[in-house]
């Protein structure tokens, strides 16, 4: 009997297995897979999740949230057959090199510099796999471009007498392009330029273009600015037809708009958001319904009334798919009359809101729920300091209101946390400029109680929408936004460098590991290395995108999320709004889940590029603060070390520059990629990360956003 029984769990086993080899990407809990497995499932049904459990403790799986399963992307690789050919993104290096991203691959193909075939970063390519070897990383060819990402560089032009190179501002572009001298346009020597490439003969090193716009002189902000949106294909105007569009939006509501919606006029509402906003997208109420109840509502402006489906100025928002915030100006998804004036909800006027409204009592329970079309009038504009200051002071304008939703919001966060979600409270770096842009300081954005408060009442209503769909019925169609568990090999790679500054990580289930990332964020706060791993905390984890199949979130440790709260600056956010508003109408419109499923991934890309963008228009602002500053000394922590330098990021105002290697002159060092540091050959002298050091600026150069340091 108990042989027979074994027999039946291995071969239960050896089929839950196949399950997840077959569906590499997808996660399953056990009642998922007794349906998978047919009369067989049903029939011994009991032995499935103890053997899902079973087979995670053999390292084949691994828990993703709680009862829910992945396949180990290790054991994918091992059990890799059959075709020598795979498609993937190429992520090109300075050096020429390049690596293949491919997600079902599970590894990224390492590709030597005279195998690249014209490849460039970003492309959508065919490679062939060289035979594995032992312990070495996965080899390829590329023998085919699918797709380019892009034919437009912007770099500086090198003249000479009959013909021109472009050397490009994007690091991952490994060579020049040809310009010839018809095609060069006017402009002159050393001038920032849009380069198209048009061609790439065949036994030539370099593709051939032609210039398409000159920008000016490099150092210029107006020049560097452009530089970056290009640079990032980001389009700063509206075509005529979307401003001819938005004209015709009323700029009033009228008693037509108001049908089927529940009036909130009367309710006490108002607006939290920095001093400088420009457009409020969200505003919160609170009616008083016992002593220990409140009425909470999270209302967001009803940005889809106005922007309809398969009009031009949708069809742009899409196109944008975000806003872009630069250090200088924002770039808006929406034209400025829409975003700055009807669908933003200013104080003492009628606005149009999507709503979700809490029963919700001082313990943070919600005792009801509801989703309604409303019309709000917000009774103040309160900026982030006004409310931190009445939490502070327990007096103002609606404190009492304040310190209640305040009260609330603090028991939300301590149950996320008890719950496992991952606390991330990094400062931002701002910057305050001139008239001409040009930067005077730097300091640091923190996130206080007001901050606080405002995150968790949208994160609650983000999480409630996505349970209403998810929960109700998970064969709705509908736009999630998700956070997949690290990946275990970064995990591994991770653990064993906080173990280095003396922190545990634990890898083995879920909960301790977002556990440990908490306690080590706690632990770190106020010491040198404390910038340094929160950095590392958040490249180790998956990124956040945007998915129409639910996975849940890992980061914030919700089963089921979304983004409902920020339609003026974010496309998904429209379309979770038309999602809901027709399910809970009971509209029975089908959607199409892969034309959601594409705009999803297109959006998610979206969000990548508005991010590269500022990221690049910090480095800019960073790199033109210190180049005033020549010759100055400043206290730094070693950030990162490479073949080429020591990096260093400042203390006093987080700017990152380098120690190149070549300038150390006291001994011969090298790098200890193992251990995370420079030695000296003779003298053993370290510099290891986290080590504090005095350095003085060198030289910055602002065309490549680049620092150069002395250590002194």
């Amino acid at each position: 009997m108990a042989k027979k029984k074994e027999k039946i769990k291995k071969e239960l086993s050896e089929d839950i297995l196949n399950i997840f080899l077959s569906n590499p990407k997808k996660g399953f809990n056990y009642k998922q897979i007794a349906n998978s497995l047919g009369e067989k499932g049903k029939k011994h049904k009991k032995y499935i999740s103890g053997l899902l459990y079973s087979l995670a403790k053999q390292n084949k799986l691994f828990e993703f949230t709680p009862g829910k399963f992945k396949l180990n992307p290790a054991l994918l690789k091992e059990q890799r057959k059959g075709s020598p050919y795979v498609t993937g993104i190429v992520d090109m290096k300075q050096t020429g090199k390049a690596y293949i991203l491919n997600k079902e691959f599970f590894e990224d193909i390492k590709i030597a510099p005279n195998n690249t075939n014209t490849a460039l970063h970003g492309d959508k390519v065919k490679v062939f796999l060289f035979p594995k070897r032992k312990n070495q990383k996965t080899e390829g060819e590329i023998i085919e471009i699918i797709e380019r990402k892009r034919t437009s560089y912007t770099g500086i032009i090198e003249l000479s007498d009959s013909f021109a190179f472009v050397v490009s501002d994007n690091k991952s572009m490994p060579t020049d392009i040809y310009i010839p001298q018809e095609n060069i346009n006017e402009a002159k020597n050393g001038q920032k330029v849009v380069a198209e490439i048009t061609d790439w003969p065949k036994h030539s090193k370099n593709p051939f273009g032609k210039i398409t716009k000159v920008l000016g002189y490099p150092g210029d902000n107006e020049v560097e600015i452009e530089s970056i949106l290009l640079e990032n294909n980001i389009s700063t105007d509206f075509s005529n037809k979307v401003i001819s569009e938005t004209k015709s939006v009323p700029d009033k509501i009228s008693s037509k708009d108001l049908k089927n919606r529940e009036d909130y006029r009367d309710i006490l509402t108002f607006t939290i958001d920095p001093a400088d906003a420009k457009d409020f997208d969200d505003a919160l109420s609170i009616k008083k319904i016992s002593d220990t109840v409140f009425e909470v509502g999270v209302h967001i402006a009803d940005v889809g009334h106005y922007v309809e489906e398969k009009t031009a100025l949708d069809e742009e928002a899409y196109k944008r798919g975000t806003s872009v915030y630069l250090v200088d100006r924002v770039i808006p998804m929406l034209p400025e009359s829409l975003s700055n004036n009807i669908c933003s909800l200013k104080p003492n006027c009628d606005r149009l809101a999507f709503s979700v409204i809490f029963n919700i009592n001082l313990n943070a329970k919600v005792t009801k729920t509801k989703f309604a079309k409303t019309v709000i009038r917000s009774d103040k504009r309160f900026a982030y300091e006004d409310v931190q200051k009445i939490i502070e002071s327990n007096s103002g304008k609606f404190s009492k209101e304040i310190n209640i939703l305040n009260s609330i919001a603090k028991v939300l966060r301590e149950k996320r946390l008890k719950n496992g979600s991952i606390m991330f409270d990094r400062a931002e770096v701002k910057f305050n400029l001139d008239k001409d842009s040009k930067p005077l300081s730097v300091y640091f954005k923190e996130q206080k109680e007001a901050h606080k408060l405002i995150e968790e009442f949208m994160l609650l209503a983000n999480r409630t929408v996505a349970e209403k769909i998810g929960k109700d019925d998970q064969k709705k169609v509908f736009v999630y936004r998700i956070h997949d568990i690290p990946n275990p090999e970064k995990l591994n790679s991770f653990a064993e460098f906080v173990s280095k500054f003396g922190y545990k990580i634990k890898t083995d289930r879920r909960k301790n590991i977002s556990n440990s990332f908490n306690q080590l964020l706690k632990d770190v706060e106020g010491k040198g290395e404390q910038n340094l791993i929160e950095a590392l905390t958040i490249r180790t984890m998956a990124k956040a995108e945007y998915s129409t199949e639910n996975i849940g979130h890992y980061g914030l440790s919700f089963d089921y999320y979304t983004h409902f709260t920020s339609p003026i600056r974010r496309y998904p956010d429209l379309m979770v709004h038309r999602l809901l508003h027709s399910y809970i109408t009971g509209n029975k419109k089908q959607f199409n889940q892969n034309e959601f499923e594409t705009k999803c991934k297109y959006t998610s890309e979206q969000e990548r590029v508005a991010q590269e963008a500022e990221w690049a228009s910090i480095k800019y602002k960073q790199a033109e603060f210190l180049n005033e500053k020549i010759g100055e000394v400043f206290d730094g922590i070693i950030s990162g070390v490479s073949k080429w330098g020591i990096y260093v990021e400042l203390t006093e105002n987080k700017c990152e520059g380098m120690i190149p290697l070549r300038t150390l002159d006291d001994d011969f060092y090298y790098l200890d990629e193992d251990n995370f540091q420079v030695i000296g050959s003779r003298k053993k002298r370290k510099f290891k990360l986290g080590d504090n050091l005095r350095v003085s600026i060198s030289k910055v150069d602002l065309i490549k956003k680049e620092v150069d340091f002395e250590l002194t």
